[in-house]
């Protein structure tokens, strides 16, 4: 089964869950651009300390330094077999700088996968998720904004990936461990 993977989808659809439960079935390591940010702020890096001036503002960090964090963890040697990265790339940018990465460290992707999930599903679980994790950034227009934001600038990706083949659309909706076997027959169906 192909280990190089981006998972993809709206804020709600389970990536970072599905990312996790991927990675153990293909044991390789899910790498999550919002697990980068911390350890690198956690570890003092120069990096961390670039990206959090820009998250203790509520800022969005730039490309550059997502980039540079996402080019740092892909060479680590857990990366050599392959990855699940969840969280990017969330741009056209970001997508041509993966590329770019991949194509220095001699790799391609080998899958695309996005789940697919109801705005309305999406809503009624982020507002669960705001109730029972208190995240203070899960207020309805928060979510509605980066739902729309999603739609906006990421949405597009997909359209871009399916030219090239490299897509799988897989409904996130349903108990954790059936979307999972989706998104594994989906996977195994491509191989």
């Amino acid at each position: 089964m192909s280990a190089r993977l981006v998972i993809m989808g709206p804020q709600g659809a389970g990536k970072g869950t599905q990312a996790s439960r991927l990675a153990e079935h293909l044991a390789v390591p899910a790498i999550s651009t919002g697990d980068i940010f911390r350890a690198n702020i956690k570890g003092g890096t120069e990096l961390g300390a670039l990206a959090q001036s820009y998250t203790s503002k509520g800022e969005l960090v730039p490309d550059e330094v997502t980039n540079a964090m996402v080019r740092d963890r892909l060479g680590h040697d857990d990366a050599g077999e392959g990855f699940i990265l969840d969280g990017y790339p969330r741009n056209a940018a970001q997508v041509d700088e993966l590329d770019s990465i991949l194509g220095d460290l001699g790799v391609a992707l080998d899958g695309v996968v996005e789940l697919i999930a109801d705005r309305d599903e999406l809503l009624a679980r982020l507002a669960k998720r705001a109730q029972v994790e208190g995240r203070e950034d899960d207020t309805p227009e928060a979510i509605e904004r980066r739902l729309d934001i999603y739609a906006q600038q990421t949405a597009p990706l997909t359209d871009a990936y399916a030219a090239r083949g490299l897509l799988v659309r897989v409904d996130g909706i349903g108990a954790v461990a059936e979307v999972t076997d989706r998104l594994v027959a989906a996977l195994d169906a491509r191989s």
